[in-house]
């Protein structure tokens, strides 16, 4: 039976962090470490929320661990820093990464644009891809028309990752489309092959 989905609660606990606890909590998100050695030194882990250390804290086990070339996401349900996710998921490409869901298996949001990165991309049995709009400053991303500068990034970073414009606007459009940004759509097994979410 399919697991009940966390995406929402994550989402909900993003945007309500605003008591003096509460932000107790997002500063204790913002220090984990979300990437780890597996056991038998075949992949990198990915396994929490993106925040603004996961950069630097990647880049460090690349350094230590060079011979390792693939991410095993066991569920990464967003990114609290849009900016270093995109970053990110670039220097993933560049290395020339595969990624992999695990079975049961979990990613959303900001985790699904880092699964994208990597070179061949697979996926494990009764998994959860999440995606939905992206919001800022009291507006969201179906604010701005098709076109706006604002769509701009998203599209580029899907380029930069491998995807041809086209593939990448019509990802972009569908993820903003598919569900608010308080909200998640969890892909369809159709639209994970429409989208090419899956490689192989």
């Amino acid at each position: 039976m399919k697991r009940k989905s966390s995406f929402l609660m994550v989402i909900i606990l993003l945007l309500s962090l605003t008591t003096s606890c509460e932000w107790l909590s997002m500063r204790k998100l913002e220090r984990a470490n979300i990437f780890c050695i597996s056991e038998d030194k075949s992949a990198i882990i990915v396994d929490g929320i993106i925040n603004s250390n996961a950069l630097e804290d990647f880049k460090r086990l690349m350094e230590e661990q060079p011979d390792i070339k693939k991410l095993r996401f066991i569920q990464c349900d967003g990114s609290i820093d849009d900016s270093i996710n995109l970053v990110l998921g670039t220097l993933i490409h560049k290395n020339r990464f595969n990624t992999e869901i695990v079975a049961n298996g979990s990613v959303a949001s900001g985790g699904t644009d880092l699964f994208l990165s990597g070179i061949y991309r697979t996926i494990g049995s009764n998994v959860e891809i999440g995606v939905h709009s992206w919001a800022g400053d009291e507006e969201v991303a179906t604010d701005f028309e098709k076109g706006h500068k604002y769509h701009e990034p998203y599209i580029r970073y899907y380029q930069e990752i491998g995807m041809t414009r086209d593939d990448a606007e019509a990802f972009y459009y569908f993820t903003i489309y598919a569900a608010p940004a308080d909200g998640i759509h969890i892909m369809t097994p159709e639209e994970i092959e429409q989208y090419k979410i899956q490689t192989e």
